[in-house]
């Protein structure tokens, strides 16, 4: 979730991406059997949101959290409740704390954080120019080492403006900011903002895989990456909508308020022995 354009699209992975158009999906789909073992999950089932799992993230952060984003995130019933058991984040319109735009990001940081194993949420995204909606990770030495040293892995960030599409993406030291590497996924006569997916990674020592409701749409590996791998550390959670940055550009004269994104639960498993 961090800043400028997804360029770099990784060769191997065309025909993953446009599966939709005739690839052979069934060769890339096999995978080694794992047994995951449930290690943390929050199923959003109660009143309010669990402190004991989550932290808030507030205000506008530094260079609008280092992607230019034009909200305010906040912790209002306004932008964050639970509501018939799912987490609802509202992106509004509406000028608050010194922005044109609020909304609401939480994280796991300093409360749960994994190394490898799976990683999944059942969500429905938002749509709109200027929508940035996500669900990503960011090692937990980032007060030590700085971004992107810590490393980053987007499992979900769409564009308002296409939605789509999904990007999966990894940051690290020499791959970052405008230059990530990257892969999509995208539907045909379908929208991501229209139903709930789950969308996932499995994460082991030498590569990250990527799901959309357990079809894997693509696979990077440790000696694919342009620099240092850096995701051999425990990784927190974080769930957010920004509204406007560098990935998305500004909302626009057709982008509809209030936009939400519903999360109905978010599950993070170990494999078994």
């Amino acid at each position: 979730m961090t800043m400028n354009n997804r360029n770099i699209v990784l060769a191997s992975f065309v025909c993953v991406i446009t599966f939709c158009l005739g690839c052979e999906a069934d060769n890339f789909q096999k995978l080694d059997e794992r047994q995951w073992t449930l290690t943390w999950s929050d199923e959003f089932s109660g009143s309010e949101l669990d402190l004991t799992k989550w932290k808030y993230d507030l205000g506008q952060g530094q260079n609008g959290w280092g992607n230019g984003e034009y909200q305010t995130y906040t912790k209002r019933p306004e932008n964050i409740k639970l509501d018939t058991g799912n987490l609802v984040i509202t992106a509004l319109n509406v000028p608050f704390g010194g922005a044109n735009f609020s909304s609401a990001r939480i994280k796991t940081q300093g409360l749960f954080a994994q190394k490898y194993g799976r990683f999944e949420a059942r969500i429905k995204t938002p749509y709109g120019p200027g929508i940035w909606p996500a669900f990503w990770m960011l090692g937990e030495n980032i007060s030590e080492v700085g971004w992107p040293r810590c490393g980053e892995i987007d499992i979900l960030e769409i564009r308002g403006q296409m939605p789509n599409t999904v990007f999966g993406t990894l940051h690290g030291p020499g791959y970052s900011g405008g230059n990530p590497v990257n892969i999509m996924y995208s539907l045909i006569d379908a929208r991501f903002d229209d139903d709930f997916y789950v969308y996932a990674v499995e994460w082991d020592d030498n590569k990250i895989d990527f799901f959309i409701n357990d079809y894997l749409y693509g696979s990077i590996k440790k000696e694919q990456l342009p620099g240092d791998w850096v995701f051999n550390q425990p990784f927190y959670l974080i769930l957010n909508v920004a509204v406007g940055g560098s990935f998305v550009g500004f909302p626009t004269a057709q982008t509809p308020f209030p936009q939400q994104m519903l999360v109905d639960y978010v599950r993070v498993y170990q494999e078994s022995n």
